[in-house]
């Protein structure tokens, strides 16, 4: 008879043991309004558990803990604050120092090792296996009467200690293309990845080209900006000069003030957008933002404004060759490859399996169970030291609730959206191309126009401050003047560096910034 205090010692430590889930809920929030307070290790990091005594001050309300651990990255050493760089030469920074490259380099590595675990269902699987333990075994007593002979068995009891070792191999020989059909959808996702790892690079060179270009709009702006205050102040001690010797009016003077100030205000505004522009192009490169980079002038490179149209053939060439593309026809292949694999779960597979197995000493064995997913058990055990068994057959799948047919379906679903995410990558290919072709021929003529409206104004605003020398203008005349001037001024260098924007914008839609230098043509 089993008695029932094992039993009942064995019921309490199972519920003592689920009670065990719900006791992390101490290290969670206790309310929904209340701050949480973190655990905290003497070095500031934020740690697992519930929030303990460590003599530390924690900060109040909402304000998590500095992690002293967490530093801010220093320039790297390649960069010389006295060199003056290129547009090419931060492109290159940016290729060896941004995490993006470094994100789409390990992705590539990891699809090129998944076509090689792919490549391994081809070989045979061998497990090693030592398992040892005590075994005990014990029936009742045997009672029987023979004729006039009455025996009564005391029963039996029997123990033993021992070990098994033993070399399990498992090999699918034949599967109707299913591991052939794997490994094409995994080269496929591999060429996919490569393909993206060129992609990332033209991303980067376009993010830090664009950067550039935006920082040295916003350094030309405060360069005319800066040259508009010194214009102002001239009107202003023009103005001046004509009030003291009883030329001028107070109202002349004020007016001229306050055109001053405002150019004042305009230019510190221009300021603050050219730090802003300077921390976006050190992000965009990849380093610290605080870094100091001398950058190489480009204000005066020569625009070539001839009116060009990219045609049919040039189209399908360019976006015949984008990595989003590309990757995407790849993307395709491989939900083809995927489709036939699933196909070929409906039909059989040859295996051959078997063990060897060496046992020492008294434990009764009829099987080892496999330890882990891979592993079959150990079969054909004995009392015998030695033994092993070498199987082969055919497995034939009959039923399995219709879950071969819905993976089909999945696969062959994947493989339409899979061709549909192609049609549409290729046409948003095609509308970047004509929108970014649009922006070149746009920003040019524009470029073509305020070159004529700089020259108006420039011839407008000598005049006008000429003539209010002379005593024969107003001063109202004179800061029309010098506003109309900086306006063109601003807007022709605004058409000029857009010019560029949009050019470096038309070569990464056609696939065409293939290096650094490519984001320097204008």
């Amino acid at each position: 008879m089993i008695r029932s205090g094992p039993l009942a010692a064995v019921g309490i430590a199972m519920l003592g043991l689920a009670g065990c889930a719900t006791q992390s809920l101490h290290s969670a929030p206790d309310r929904p309004d209340v701050p949480w307070h973190p655990n905290v290790s003497a070095s500031g990091e934020i740690v697992p558990g519930a929030c303990c005594a460590r003599g530390l001050a924690l900060p109040p309300g909402y304000t998590l803990p500095s992690n002293r651990h967490i530093h801010v990255r220093p320039p790297p050493p390649e960069l010389a604050t006295a060199h003056v760089y290129s547009l090419a030469e931060l492109i290159d920074v940016a290729q060896s120092s941004n995490p993006l490259t470094r994100r789409a380099w390990n992705m590539a590595r990891d699809a090129a090792l998944a076509v090689g675990i792919a490549r391994s269902t081809y070989l045979p699987h061998l497990t090693a296996t030592v398992v040892g333990g005590y075994n005990y075994r014990s029936s009742n007593g045997l009672n029987a009467a023979i004729g006039n002979l009455d025996f009564n068995g005391a029963g039996n009891r029997t123990s033993g200690t021992g070990e098994v070792q033993t070399l399990g191999v498992e090999w699918l020989l034949f599967d109707f293309g299913k591991r052939e059909a794997l490994i094409d959808s995994a080269r496929e996702s591999q060429l996919a990845t490569n393909i993206l790892f060129t992609g990332a690079h033209q991303k980067l060179i376009y993010s830090v080209t664009l950067a550039f270009y935006t920082h040295a709009a916003a350094t030309a702006r405060v360069t005319l900006l800066q040259q508009a205050l010194d214009d102002a102040r001239k009107v202003q001690d023009a103005t001046d000069m004509r009030l003291r010797h009883g030329e001028g009016t107070v109202v002349d003077a004020t007016q001229a003030r306050q055109a001053t100030a405002q150019a004042e205000l305009r230019l510190v505004q221009a300021e603050g957008g050219a730090e802003n522009t300077y921390l976006d192009l050190m992000t965009a490169i990849g380093i610290p933002p605080d870094t100091h980079v001398r950058m190489q002038d480009i204000s005066d490179r020569p625009l070539s404004l001839a009116d060009a149209r990219l045609t049919d053939d040039m189209v399908q060439r360019a976006v015949a060759r984008r990595p989003d593309v590309l990757a995407a026809y790849a993307a395709t292949r491989a939900s083809r490859s995927a489709v036939a694999a699933a196909r070929a779960e409906f039909l059989p597979k040859v295996f051959v399996a078997g063990n060897v197995a060496y046992a020492t000493g008294h434990l009764a064995l009829s099987s080892v169970p496999g330890v882990g997913a891979d592993a079959s058990p150990t079969l054909n055990l004995s009392s015998n030291n030695f033994s092993s068994v070498v199987l082969g057959g055919i497995s034939v799948p009959i039923f399995d609730g219709g879950m071969r047919a819905a993976t089909l379906r999945q696969a062959r679903n994947q493989s339409d959206s899979a061709e549909a995410t192609l049609h549409q990558t290729v046409d948003e290919a095609v509308k970047q191309m004509v929108v970014a072709e649009n922006g070149v021929h746009t920003s040019l003529s524009a470029y073509a126009a305020s070159g004529r409206l700089q020259t108006a104004a420039q011839t407008s605003f000598d005049a006008a401050l000429s003539a209010f020398h002379n005593g024969m203008g107003s001063v109202t005349q004179a800061t029309l003047a010098q506003s109309g001037l900086i306006d063109a001024q601003l807007q022709r260098s605004d058409a000029y560096y857009a010019a560029l924007i949009a050019a470096s914008s038309l070569a990464f839609a056609a696939g065409a910034l293939g290096d650094a230098s490519a984001a320097e043509t204008p």
